[in-house]
């Protein structure tokens, strides 16, 4: 349907851009093959002329929301008609210069999936179309710079087609404490990505809150649902500060942990407080908030929680979950 109805718009706007005069509805409805095949005159004349009039209007005003400037004109026998004139819907040259480039170039090396990795090529390859410096390539400027944003998981692509277009999902997730996954209906945000993992923030249906998964723990495949979304998307600024909430960032106490001499710099460049013990590990104080039990697992055995005690019950729980398999 969301195809079909692409194709449909996509007719309509070049009709509207290819004319050098005003076409009426009629015209329209008898050049358009989605428009002939829903409303030729086999199928009825007043019911169908209602249900054409909707759709045209609809695809009217959705076209008008994607940018298209369309004149409606009215000719000496009162017949209205309907154009896009080339000069009003024509784009601004583009013009870049080196920071800017070297900004899009950075932009275009950062994702290493393949499929996004073309896209970001494509549209450089366009911008340079359009007027990008010819003695500016993107690609090398700040060469020192090499960002990479990993992204291993297959659940990525799904869930950010369905953030895109909010749709509702459903996927077999496995909590960190839990040795066997269990389904979740999600009505997906946005995904973010904090220290090198990608996080998926949304409303869980089955527990009527938002909440936030680690796409690493997400198994199988990521199946679509129909229907809308029942709970209000919240702004972007506000789905970054949950992301990072849970996943440890809004600390709002202290924990202590010891740690192997010359590992955990993460977590070093996060103390507060760093002793050395002279025994092959250092004491450290670091933030303490929701997700820090899931980051020290990471380290394995360079890591020891020594307070508070439900930190450290967690971070036995996590590690007994993954001996278990």
């Amino acid at each position: 349907m969301a195809i079909a109805k692409a194709e449909r718009l996509m007719n309509l706007a070049l009709c509207l851009l290819g004319t050098r005069r005003p076409l009426s509805k009629r015209e329209l409805r008898e050049s358009i093959e989605a428009y002939m095949e829903a409303f030729g005159a086999e199928k009825g004349a007043a019911a169908s002329d209602d249900s054409f009039n909707r759709m045209f209007e609809r695809d009217k005003d959705d076209l008008r929301e994607l940018g298209l400037v369309i004149e409606t004109v009215e000719n000496l026998d009162g017949e209205v008609g309907y154009l896009a004139r080339r000069d009003s819907n024509r784009l601004p040259p583009i013009t870049l210069d080196a920071e800017e480039a070297a900004a899009l170039g950075l932009a275009a090396k950062v994702w290493q999936q393949a499929r996004l990795a073309g896209a970001a090529s494509g549209a450089l390859q366009k911008l340079r179309a359009a007027g990008l410096p010819e003695d500016v390539d993107p690609y090398e400027a700040h060469g020192a710079l090499e960002p990479r944003i990993p992204v291993h998981e297959v659940a990525f692509e799904p869930l950010m087609l369905a953030c895109r277009d909010r749709r509702p999902i459903v996927f077999d997730y496995r909590k960190a404490t839990a040795a066997r996954p269990e389904p979740r209906q999600v009505e997906p945000w946005a995904l973010e990505c904090w220290r090198g993992h990608w996080y998926l923030a949304g409303w869980d249906r089955d527990r009527g809150a938002e909440r936030v998964f680690r796409l690493s723990r997400i198994t199988g495949r990521v199946r679509t649902r129909p229907g809308k979304f029942t709970a209000e998307v919240p702004d972007v600024v506000t789905v970054r500060e949950t992301v990072a909430g849970w996943a440890g960032e809004g600390a709002d106490r202290s924990a202590r942990i010891r740690l192997r001499t010359g590992a955990g710099y993460p977590l070093r460049a996060k103390a507060t407080a760093v002793r050395e013990r002279g025994d092959g590990w250092d004491e450290l104080e670091i933030p303490y908030g929701h997700g820090l039990d899931a980051w020290l697992v990471e380290f394995g055995p360079d890591v020891v929680v020594l307070e508070p005690a439900e930190l450290r019950a967690d971070v036995v729980d996590r590690l007994r979950a993954v001996a278990k398999g």
